[in-house]
């Protein structure tokens, strides 16, 4: 298996710019994962948000995880459990609304940090979704105002531990997927490995490593681009030994975008007539999403079809 792609942001500021845009544009058609280093988040940052996530687990998560575990006669299990995942988590909501003040149990240390950390991720999503718009041929800010809404994207963190697991072979940390939103920036752990992805009909390891931010581009941008960028099917694997941490940010349209194939992307495709993706609100995805997350996206663009005479087009349509 070829290396998984790692982009340097810092040659997008010299005469490493075109290979690297290459580089980006390849890992967006033949990966939907990269990983990033030098881009921007201070380091001692990244090394607190960690230290305070594995504190608060510790804390105030870990024995939860235990008693749920023993409710639920998960230490002896024998045969595979697919119906639920071997995972602590919590979320924070940063866009368009914070929830990070109401969340219980978290210290003020804590909640301050994780909005600055969010305001940081923020911009570094911000900032991708301009450079795969370059790689595209869309106008600058595109994807961004794709994603807008009346009130702005969706953004939030899902906070996620997965503790030592007794059985790994039978209970999955989190069951393959992909996502259903726009991009992923994910903060994991550099210790303990477990994220794969699906490359052509392999399981592939995502390298932990330390300070770097990894990308994935969800189910969104898979219908914007009509398919020449594609979301990808990826699953985290427990372990026996190491809790792993891994902090997801997802920054997804609002619930009232209107999701659909850029219109100059389907000009540059009219020749070769390829099927079109469907057309709808961001939220009626999610809605559907909601009860068939573990399954194929296929189907669910399909079903999406259906509700497409009843959306009208966004304002961007003739952007």
């Amino acid at each position: 298996m070829e290396n998984f792609p790692v982009i340097n942001m810092k040659n997008l500021n010299g005469d490493k710019r075109a290979s690297t845009m290459e580089h980006i544009k390849d890992a967006c058609e033949n990966w939907g994962f990269f990983e990033l280093v030098n881009h921007g988040i201070p380091h001692e940052m990244m090394d607190t948000v960690e230290r305070l996530t594995k504190g608060h687990y510790k804390k105030c998560m870990e024995q939860r995880f235990k008693e749920l575990v023993a409710s639920k006669a998960l230490e002896g299990v024998q045969a595979e459990i697919t119906d639920m995942d071997w995972e602590s988590t919590f979320f924070l909501r940063h866009l368009p609304v914070s929830n990070i003040s109401q969340v219980p149990d978290l210290d003020d240390e804590y909640r301050t940090l994780m909005k600055e950390f969010a305001v940081r991720l923020e911009k570094l999503a911000e900032e991708l979704l301009d450079l795969l718009c370059e790689n595209l041929g869309l106008g600058k800010g595109y994807l961004k105002k794709a994603f807008y809404g009346s009130k702005g994207p969706n953004f939030g963190t899902k906070v996620s531990n997965y503790p030592p697991c007794p059985k790994p072979e039978l209970i999955k940390g989190l069951r393959p997927h992909t996502d259903a939103g726009g991009i992923i920036l994910l903060f994991q752990d550099d210790k303990v490995s477990g994220l794969q992805l699906l490359k052509g009909d392999q399981w592939v390891d995502v390298p932990p490593m330390k300070h770097s931010i990894v990308v994935n581009l969800g189910d969104q941008l898979e219908v914007i681009t009509n398919g020449k960028y594609k979301s990808v099917l990826h699953r985290v694997i427990a372990q026996t030994d190491g809790n792993r941490m891994s902090l997801a940010s997802f920054y997804n349209p609002g619930n009232d975008a209107v999701i659909y194939p850029a219109p100059a992307l389907l000009e540059k495709e009219a020749e070769e007539r390829k099927e079109v993706y469907p057309k709808f609100v961001f939220d009626d995805y999610m809605k559907l999403y909601a009860g068939l997350k573990f399954q194929a996206k296929e189907p669910r663009f399909e079903l999406m079809k259906n509700v497409e005479a009843n959306v009208t087009m966004g304002p961007i349509a003739t952007a």
